[in-house]
């Protein structure tokens, strides 16, 4: 079950939270979300569900500036829940006209294990400015240009990504910084695939993350991200595939978007 839970807290509080991070080609910037929009993520295996997490954007000001403050929460449920509690707060603020982040907050607990830092990005002098609420500490590293943290990528990717020019195999990469230093992220293009859910048939394009073995996912894992084929280029699936059967994280529930959903009609 240790084990299991282990694959779970890495599909549920990082997995919806990073593996969508990518980014295209620079284009006009075509808004592909709003204020108010919610996501809502079921992470499973098989039948058991491990837990739940949310995306929900809203209006701020950063230093009197306009950005989208996104708020990202994870917990395990159920039986998952008993074996090993978990709570994971993630919020970024994200200017609405340059779609970089401003500041950054990561406040975990994963089965006692604790963190919680507030980075806040000078994205003019390539500057991350961290601070350690948990130990009181205050530090300043280099942060590459134009760098994203763990939430704020995946709303850069929806503005930015042109989707009419993937090809099968082509691979794009993003840097994100997570916790103090900056992280190279490589995603590959695999196809497009119409994907069934609760919703209906989603016409979806389908990623295969490409991380460094040992950081974050070991070398065996299998992940795979779908997200929908349209305007809002919202989170459909994120699947890792395991030695036994597959955990995977289904979009659940959603509201406030700024698109149509578009279902598949089958004639």
């Amino acid at each position: 079950m240790r084990i299991l839970v282990h694959h779970i807290r890495q599909l549920l509080f990082i997995g919806v939270f990073t593996l969508i991070a990518l980014v295209g080609n620079a284009q006009e910037i075509k808004p592909a979300y709003q204020e108010g929009e919610w996501f809502k993520f079921r992470v499973h295996y098989g039948l058991i569900t491990a837990g739940y997490a949310t995306l929900t954007v809203e209006e701020a000001k950063y230093k009197d500036i306009p950005v989208y403050h996104v708020k990202g929460f994870g917990e395990t449920s159920g039986i998952s829940r008993w074996f090993f509690k978990v709570e994971d707060y993630y919020e970024s603020y994200i200017d609405k006209e340059t779609d970089l982040p401003y500041k950054f907050i990561r406040k975990i607990d994963e089965g006692g294990h604790t963190k919680d830092k507030v980075i806040d990005f000078d994205q003019k002098n390539h500057k991350a400015h961290i601070f350690n609420r948990k130990h009181n500490t205050r530090t300043t590293v280099d942060a590459a240009v134009d760098v994203q943290d763990m939430v704020s990528a995946f709303y850069y990717l929806r503005n930015h990504l042109d989707t009419s020019k993937l090809k099968e195999g082509d691979e794009t990469s993003v840097t994100m910084f997570f916790d103090s230093e900056n992280y190279p992220f490589k995603l590959r293009f695999l196809g497009r695939e119409v994907m069934n859910t609760e919703f209906g048939k989603i016409r979806c394009l389908k990623f295969r993350p490409l991380v460094q073995s040992g950081r974050v996912f070991k070398e065996q894992e299998s992940l795979t991200v779908w997200v929908s084929d349209d305007e809002n280029k919202v989170p459909i699936r994120i699947k890792a595939s395991l030695a036994v059967g597959s955990l995977k994280a289904d979009l659940e529930a959603f509201k406030g978007l700024k698109h149509s959903f578009k279902i598949v009609v089958d004639n």
